[in-house]
């Protein structure tokens, strides 16, 4: 890999610029997006066990993170309120951190084997209501923050990349031991001293098998 910054000739500064190459979304594109979650997306958000969450802080640093569970574990509230659970994590508490300092998200829910997906966008809380947050407990253990979501933009998302990629075809996955593995990049990132890949693979293996609530 050469290690000297690459440097863009040609970049699009306009709207203008970028529609003339892009072209406009169709009318059905322009009037598919809805403000509230009604019974189709709600049916969609239980029918989901995985998420994506978008954040930024409030100088506009982005932060995009995962978030899952079994099947329904985000709670749709009203048709204009939402709750997701925050499980145990590493602690860095990058979302929370930025939606105290800028509320606006951007969702999106995955169901496997569907092309299609569920964008919902609006402005999160940090909520520590005792009775919503009960109603989310694992194995005896309720979370101790939910991200709470009042939608303004909720609509579905076509399949064209997942058809390109192949993500839910099995026979596009790569054999186990060609994969990227995580306890080795953690490794020479963190470059802490007393650590190894083994002890790191150890560390990452006891902290799934007994910490996920």
């Amino acid at each position: 890999m050469n290690n000297e910054d690459y440097e863009f000739e040609r970049v699009i500064e306009t709207e203008e610029q970028l529609e003339s190459i892009i072209g406009h979304p169709s009318e059905l594109v322009n009037n598919k997006v809805i403000s509230i979650l009604d019974q189709n997306c709600s049916k969609f958000i239980a029918n989901s066990p995985f998420l994506v969450i978008s954040s930024s802080d409030e100088s506009g640093f982005c932060d995009v993170s995962p978030r899952g569970d079994q099947t329904g574990f985000v709670e749709v509230l009203s048709e204009k309120k939402l709750i997701i659970p925050e499980r145990p994590g590493n602690k860095r508490m990058d979302t929370m951190r930025n939606i105290l300092s800028n509320p606006r998200v951007g969702l999106i829910f995955f169901i496997p084997g569907l092309g299609e997906t569920l964008r919902v966008n609006g402005k999160a809380t940090l909520v520590t209501d005792e009775d919503l947050l009960e109603k989310m407990a694992v194995r005896g253990k309720k979370p101790l923050v939910g991200i709470g979501v009042e939608v303004e933009e909720c609509y579905i998302h076509c399949a064209k990349a997942f058809k390109r990629s192949g993500l839910w075809n099995p026979d596009s996955w790569l054999d186990q031991d060609l994969l990227p593995s995580a306890a080795k990049m953690i490794y020479e990132h963190a470059k802490l001293p007393g650590t190894s890949v083994e002890s790191i693979q150890a560390r990452l293996a006891k902290s799934y098998a007994q910490k996920l609530y």
